[in-house]
């Protein structure tokens, strides 16, 4: 969803709310450090008219000693600004992330499958990242160049009503017109770039993983091909953002010689027709010149803004986005008697994947489903564990609707294996102990020795703390597997679901999971998917599909 730039930082300033208290002290100090700034060379002025005997309103020992009170104050000022404005930025950075992974379990796996994982990579990395110029560089900004802004106009118009309203309108076009301009000129470039790169981290992911493949199939400078056209269509549109850069230097440099050269001209006029001293030209002069930083800096805003709120956008998409399935809590804990699909349908868009489907699972029992690839018997899978809901029909659990259901109290009662067992780049025995928390050692072994796995286990130098590596890569299909149904004998579970769980191994350490499966049905439903008729032998009923 694209939103209007306003939109976004509205939404991104609500999540200041907890922190308002140290953002306004940020502000304070902000102003009051660009004032003693400015106030540097207001008072160098005042030295200047002095020396040439034109008397002021200061001393000239006063001069001095304000200027080094100015110049020290100055300093620890903007140090005290941008410490609570990186305090207030990395605090909600660390809530936005709480926020984006929470709202990841809850799209997940539903709202998740087919995603692009290097562009959610870029959104939950360097999107979140970039809205610290946000935060830390934006908001207070905005702010202090407005009261800045005032204090100033309504000092300048002490000196006479034309300078006041010069910089008033000077302060209105390079801090707000300019942006706004520069901002339609820009509009969506932003969003696109940010787009673009997260497809470029996905292909980028995409190339490392399959290496292998494209080494074996000489795809190599093809690849490359696609990767450098893919660079040269990022950098085309980066370009634009960056021309926009160099046109809002050009349009706020002028602006700032345009309206200090109109108090200087307004300045000289009302000199020569004694409306004002030499001394009431000189100060505006020299105030006006350097009172433009705040607006400035916030009309340079505008062109980090343009990422910087592109991703906010990406951001606030996933946060808003609903999840396909929607938790259940509040309901009575149930325990496990059963489960049973009645007249099932469901699709994922495009046509039926399950069509009135009826399927009883009774307690203590192997129940296999067996069937050609892609009959739908992983789908029917996933419908008990909730991972969708059925577009028709009722899937029940303990005779009640899985929907009515707490959602923790269902996946408690359920171990789910899939075919492809991730694996976390961590040590054996804490990718099947994560299974259950607290396992002990002990009991970490005994799931390896129902999954055939304890002695491979114990063959390795490490034994049990031997890391895995990336994604599992320092194993084989099968040892990743085995892992997977460790985890399931671990969790210890009433409703077992095996989806596919032998597909990967031989026929001994397949005889010897059916086996521990065998001895696990006398206290526990089994489930077990497969498209092998000999997988089917053990089960007690047979479902074909």
């Amino acid at each position: 969803m694209r939103r209007k730039g306003i939109t976004v930082m509205g939404k991104l300033i609500g999540l200041i709310k907890p922190l308002v208290h140290i953002m306004l002290f940020a502000i304070l100090l902000g102003t009051a450090g660009n004032l003693c700034a400015i106030a540097i060379t207001v008072l160098g002025g005042y030295a200047i008219l002095e020396v040439l005997g034109i008397h002021t309103v200061f001393p000239r020992g006063s001069i001095f000693l304000i200027l080094c009170i100015c110049a020290v104050s100055r300093g620890l000022l903007r140090y005290g600004e941008q410490t609570c404005n990186h305090y207030i930025a990395f605090k909600l950075l660390a809530l936005i992330r709480h926020q984006v992974f929470t709202a990841l379990r809850k799209l997940a796996p539903a709202k998740l499958e087919g995603r692009e994982k290097g562009n959610l990579i870029s959104l939950i990395t360097s999107d979140i990242e970039l809205l610290e110029v946000f935060y830390a560089h934006t908001v207070s900004p905005v702010v202090i160049a407005v009261i800045t802004s005032a204090v100033i106009s309504v000092y300048l118009g002490s000196y006479h009503v034309i300078y006041g309203v010069i910089a008033v309108t000077g302060y209105f076009i390079i801090g707000a017109v300019f942006p706004i301009l520069l901002s339609k000129a820009g509009n969506g470039q932003g969003l696109i770039c940010r787009n673009s790169i997260g497809e470029m981290n996905s292909f980028l992911l995409e190339s490392l993983r399959g290496l292998t493949e494209i080494l074996q199939y000489h795809s190599g400078e093809k690849r490359q091909e696609e990767m450098k056209q893919r660079t040269s269509d990022l950098e085309n549109k980066q370009k634009k953002i960056k021309n926009l850069e160099g046109i809002t230097k050009i349009m706020n440099e002028s602006g700032v010689i345009l309206f200090s050269m109109m108090v200087l001209i307004a300045g000289i006029l009302l000199y020569h027709n004694g409306k004002v001293a030499f001394d009431d030209v000189f100060i505006p002069f020299l105030t006006i010149m350097s009172s433009f930083g705040p607006v400035v800096a916030l009309s340079n805003l505008s062109n980090n803004l343009t990422y910087t709120l592109a991703s906010g956008n990406r951001v606030l998409d996933l946060l808003e986005e609903s999840p396909a399935v929607t938790e259940v809590t509040g309901e009575e804990t149930v325990e496990f008697n059963g489960a049973a699909c009645e007249a099932v349908s469901f699709d994922y868009g495009a046509g039926n994947v399950l069509k009135d489907i009826s399927v009883s699972f009774e307690t203590n029992k192997i129940i296999g489903i067996h069937g050609r690839s892609g009959c739908g018997k992983s789908t029917l899978l996933k419908m008990l564990m909730r991972f969708f809901d059925a577009r028709e029909g009722k899937v029940m659990v303990s005779h009640r609707d899985i929907r009515q259901v707490n959602t923790k109290n269902l996946r408690e009662m359920e171990s789910y294996v899939t075919q492809e067992t991730h694996l976390f780049h961590a040590s054996i025995a804490e990718n099947i102990g994560m299974a259950k928390e607290g396992a002990t050692r002990e009991e970490i072994e005994a799931a390896a020795k129902k999954a055939s796995l304890h002695e491979f286990i114990e063959s390795l130098p490490e034994g049990y703390d031997t890391n895995v590596g990336e994604l599992g890569d320092k194993l084989s299909g099968g040892e990743r597997q085995r892992i997977g149904i460790a985890r399931a004998f671990l969790k210890d579970a009433p409703f077992l679901l095996l989806d596919e769980p032998t597909s990967n191994l031989d026929s001994l350490n397949e005889g010897i999971i059916l086996k521990s499966l065998l001895e696990e049905s006398g206290e526990k439903t089994v489930v077990l998917v497969s498209h092998k008729a000999t997988t089917m032998n053990i089960a007690d009923i047979v479902y074909r599909m």
